[in-house]
């Protein structure tokens, strides 16, 4: 089973797993269809536009195309948790989401049920057998510049031996050129690069129309608690925002934290936004079995961004705690923070913050 999202990636996968003899079937899911909060734009992914250009790649490789259904548990499992990290002073990242419960988890279940033994997908990320313990290990794609093991860190064992990921070796150019070379209908087609449900980009918008509420304006305080400005609802802000808080304070200032409990927006020097030490929960432990005492790691708490050495704590319930090296600039709870050594993707997590362990 090919998952199919119309865009080239997906369809020059099917097209390689098709080339090394696998009895393929393309499968679009059908994720999102809301125009009453979303208007669809090029850049966004899971438009009727994709799914017919799915159908069509199929066609031209004359293999069979189907849809697949998942709206109400894209709702339940992405949705929904985007908006309550959103309300409750974080910030998600749906994509992991997505990946997690939707492609690796529902479309495999779906997959198996059906009587296909191998899932594949056009993610860039390569998938390796070590030859001393047999644990599959996940790394890094050969194209640096496209690599996406970060949004891939959650996976299993389980997950690991059906899943196939034919692009990991190669460029990105030459993935193109593939695509052109075969005439594939959309072998020049964009890149997506918004998340689905919010293709414009307006985060705020989404989250009012959706839950129907207008989030308050509030107090906005210095490190030391003195209100400097009024803040227009917490949800507009992040962590190392620095444009459009309209404070004339003579200096720059920063979002350093948000407070929920008290509807306040914290702002401070840019100095302020580092740090060395963060907490991680629901963390999993891909390449490497979770080891029985600290380790040394490289990580990144952003998806492009370089890793940072760090020494790594494993906690009781599946949290992590994560020293790093030097201090690290507007580590934002909600994000994912991926462990690397070299190009190899030890595990990850949710950053649930700094100082005390999280509950």
């Amino acid at each position: 089973m090919i998952a199919m999202s119309g865009g080239v990636d997906s369809s020059v996968a099917a097209l390689l797993m098709r080339k090394n003899g696998f009895d393929c079937t393309g499968v679009t899911m059908r994720l999102y269809r809301d125009p009453g909060f979303s208007e669809y734009g090029p850049k966004s992914c899971c438009s009727d536009e994709d799914e017919e250009d799915a159908s069509f790649v199929c066609h031209q490789l004359d293999i069979p195309h189907e849809s697949a259904c998942f709206s109400k548990l894209f709702e339940h499992k992405v949705i929904r948790k985007f908006i309550r990290e959103y309300e409750a002073g974080r910030t998600p990242n749906p994509c992991i989401d997505c990946n997690r419960f939707l492609k690796f988890e529902a479309l495999l279940e779906h997959a198996c049920t059906e009587g296909f033994n191998v899932l594949a997908t056009g993610h860039y990320a390569r998938i390796r057998r070590c030859e001393d313990t047999g644990r599959l290990q996940l790394f890094k794609a050969a194209d640096k510049g496209k690599d996406q093991s970060y949004v891939l860190y959650m996976l299993t064992q389980e997950q690991l031996a059906h899943l196939r990921l034919p692009l990991g070796g190669l460029p990105k150019t030459e993935v193109r050129r593939i695509a052109d070379a075969h005439g594939l209908v959309n072998a020049s087609k964009r890149d997506s690069q918004d998340i689905c449900f919010v293709p414009d980009g307006d985060y705020i918008r989404f989250l009012e129309r959706w839950t129907g509420k207008t989030y308050p304006a509030g107090e906005i305080v210095d490190l030391s608690g003195r209100v400097v400005g009024q803040h227009r609802g917490l949800i507009r802000y992040t962590v190392g925002q620095r444009r459009g808080l309209g404070l004339p304070m003579g200096e720059r200032v920063y979002v350093v934290g948000r407070d929920t409990a008290k509807n306040e927006l914290i702002v401070g020097p840019e100095e302020a936004l580092y740090r060395r030490t963060l907490y991680a929960s629901d963390f999993n432990w891909l390449s490497i079995p979770e080891p029985p005492e600290p380790i040394r790691a490289a990580a990144r708490t952003r998806y492009r961004q370089a890793e940072h050495p760090a020494t790594v704590f494993p906690l009781p319930q599946g949290r992590v705690k994560i020293v790093f090296d030097e201090p690290q600039r507007a580590i934002t709870p909600g994000q994912a923070v991926v462990l690397y050594d070299g190009e190899l993707v030890l595990g990850g997590g949710t950053i649930r913050g700094d100082g005390d362990p999280p509950d």
